[in-house]
C-alpha cells in the first residue's frame, strides 16, 4: 500500500486520481485551501484525508511538510497538481494576480520537490508525479503565464528526473490537453475531455512508471518541433 499526498484535491484532475488511489487501497491525503471544499469533498468520499493548505505561500508549504512528515511519515508518493489558469493579455491584470500563478503553478511544486526528495529517499516507490500541460509545449496567445509556469514545471521535472535516477525517486509527469474541469473557469472548459476518461487513461500508466503521460492531442507533442505543433493546432481547429 502506497501514501498519495496530493495538492489541489479537491476537485477536477487531482479529485479524480484520489478517488483512484483510494479505491485501490492506498491512503490518500487530499490538499486543498478551501476549508468548507475540502470538509465536502472528504465527506462525498470517506476514506479521503484532508490538509487545508494554500501552497502558494511559502510559509505554508513549510507547515505542509513538518505535518506530513510528522504525523504522515509512511507517504512516499507527492502529487503536484494544484494549479490556476488565468486567461488575460498580460497588461489587462494586476502584478499580485500574476503573481499567484507563479506562486501555485511553480514555485510551489518547485518548492515542494525541494522539501519532500530528503524526506522519500530510500522508501519503496518513492515517487513525485508533477502535473503540466499540454500548453508547454504548445502555448496559447491569452494565457502568457499559465503557459510559462507549465512550461518551466516541465523543464524542471526532465532535470529532476535525471537528478534523482541514482537515488531511485521515479519523477513522473502528466501532461493534460483541455480536460474538463473548473481550472479555468466553471464552464471554460465544458466542451474538452471528460475528466474520468483522461483520469482512467491516465491512473494505469502511473502505476506502470511511465515517465511523461499525455492524451490524446497531448500525447502527440513529445519530439515535435514549434512548427510542427502550430500545424498540428491549425489542423485540429
Amino acid at each position: 500500500m502506497d501514501t498519495i499526498l496530493i495538492t489541489g484535491a479537491t476537485s477536477g484532475i487531482g479529485l479524480a486520481l484520489a478517488k483512484r488511489y483510494l479505491a485501490d487501497g492506498n491512503k490518500v491525503i487530499i490538499v486543498g485551501r478551501n476549508e468548507e471544499k475540502l470538509q465536502n469533498t472528504v465527506k462525498d468520499n470517506p476514506g479521503l484525508i484532508p490538509l487545508l493548505c494554500d501552497v502558494s505561500i511559502e510559509e505554508n508549504r513549510i507547515k505542509l511538510f513538518e505535518i506530513v512528515s510528522r504525523d504522515y511519515p509512511e507517504v512516499n508518493i507527492l502529487i503536484n497538481n494544484a494549479g490556476i489558469q488565468q486567461r488575460s493579455l498580460l497588461c489587462d491584470l494586476d502584478w499580485q494576480d500574476w503573481k499567484k500563478e507563479l506562486d501555485t503553478n511553480l514555485d510551489a511544486p518547485i518548492h515542494l520537490c525541494n522539501l519532500f526528495v530528503p524526506f522519500l529517499k530510500g522508501k519503496d516507490n518513492a515517487t513525485i508525479i508533477n502535473v503540466t500541460s499540454g500548453l508547454a509545449f504548445r502555448p496559447m496567445n491569452n494565457m502568457p503565464v499559465y503557459c510559462a509556469t507549465k512550461a518551466g514545471l516541465h523543464s524542471f521535472t526532465y532535470i529532476l528526473r535525471e537528478q534523482l535516477r541514482d537515488m531511485n525517486i521515479s519523477v513522473l509527469e502528466i501532461i493534460p490537453p483541455a480536460v474538463n474541469t473548473n481550472l479555468g473557469g466553471p464552464g471554460v472548459h465544458s466542451s474538452a475531455t471528460d475528466v474520468d476518461i483522461f483520469t482512467d487513461s491516465v491512473y494505469p500508466k502511473l502505476l506502470a512508471g511511465q515517465e511523461e503521460i499525455g492524451f490524446e492531442f497531448s500525447q502527440a507533442f513529445e519530439g515535435k518541433t514549434r512548427r510542427e505543433l502550430e500545424t498540428m493546432q491549425a489542423r485540429r481547429s
